[in-house]
């Protein structure tokens, strides 16, 4: 392709979710509040398993760190898409678009990682309950908290090269809400697939790796939840996996769909939709998820106000 028709792209204007102007300030009102308890929601989870001895297990340390990470990449995108709801010229600056993919892509990584993470401590918990104190250690918890983010870290660099080290030489309109990867590739000068390969490559090494210990360790779990002769104590033990199962497959489900398919024939709005639910509203559904159906931390969120009341 001619330099003629490459041009230095200082800004991305973002279409985002719909161009239908009626729309903004309903979609701005409702992923306000969904933003609100987004926020509520992941702080409540974090402060209360800091604050709750009874929390102080390596299961509830990954379940804090999981908060965190769902509060850092929702805000990573959700203030933006608030912003350019109430705006005429929907416009990021290239930094801040370069930013934004890469925080996103490290604290996505970094989630991929630590509910991986989760599911093994589900395994040793279950299937090795004599040793769980030695195999779940302080040290081996920090470790794999530390292994979560910087494998987010690293893959993230590889992403954001593909997608910006080549000009952008066919439009700077992004159709999307937030500067994400197949949207931004589709303008690239880069017709080999050299970036698309890799980018691709790396999303289903990464979650087929991740998804391959999950489905291992639950293969373990159920045939040792199987031979516990006691109704309540399958019951017990099902309901310890439960919330992880369910995060574990709301996740997985839009993420596979968003990066792990062909990309001819799809349809961007459905991509959008997808989008949506695992940015915006999977973040938001994950406390909920975990605070509805455990009784360590309905006790504790107990106790914490309980506590609160008796001081006041």
């Amino acid at each position: 392709m001619g330099e003629e028709n490459k041009t230095e792209v200082k800004e991305f204007i973002l279409v985002g979710l719909t161009e239908n102007q009626q729309l903004w300030v309903p979609l701005f009102i409702l992923f306000t509040f969904v933003y609100v308890i987004t926020i509520l929601g992941n702080s409540a989870i974090v402060t209360l398993i800091i604050k709750s001895p009874l929390l102080h297990t390596p299961m509830y340390f990954l379940l804090s760190n999981l908060s965190f990470v769902d509060l850092c990449y929702s805000s990573v995108i959700t203030p933006k898409m608030l912003e350019n709801f109430l705006s005429i010229r929907k416009s990021i600056s290239f930094n801040a678009c370069v930013a934004q993919l890469y925080l996103f892509a490290v604290f996505a990584t970094s989630e991929c990682f630590l509910v991986t993470a989760m599911a093994y401590d589900r395994f040793v918990a279950i299937c090795h309950p004599l040793l769980y104190t030695t195999m779940m250690s302080n040290d081996v918890v920090l470790a794999l908290v530390a292994g979560a983010y910087t494998g987010g870290l690293l893959p993230s660099v590889a992403h954001a090269l593909c997608v910006f080290l080549f000009p952008f030489c066919k439009s700077n309109k992004v159709n999307h809400f937030y500067c994400d990867i197949p949207p931004l590739l589709k303008l690239s000068c880069n017709t080999s697939y050299i970036s698309k390969a890799i980018v691709f490559g790396l999303a289903i090494s990464l979650g087929l790796a991740s998804l391959s210990v999950i489905l291992t360790s639950y293969v373990y779990i159920i045939s040792a939840v199987m031979k516990i002769s006691s109704t309540e104590g399958r019951d017990k033990a099902f309901s310890t996996c439960t919330s992880h199962l369910t995060v574990v497959l709301l996740f997985y489900c839009t993420v596979f769909f968003m990066y792990m398919r062909p990309g001819s024939g799809s349809s961007e709005d459905l991509d959008k939709l997808f989008s949506v639910f695992y940015t915006v509203v999977s973040p938001m559904l994950n406390p909920m998820i975990y605070s509805l159906r455990n009784t360590d931390v309905k006790v504790a969120l107990r106790k914490v106000i309980t506590s609160c009341i008796h001081r006041f």
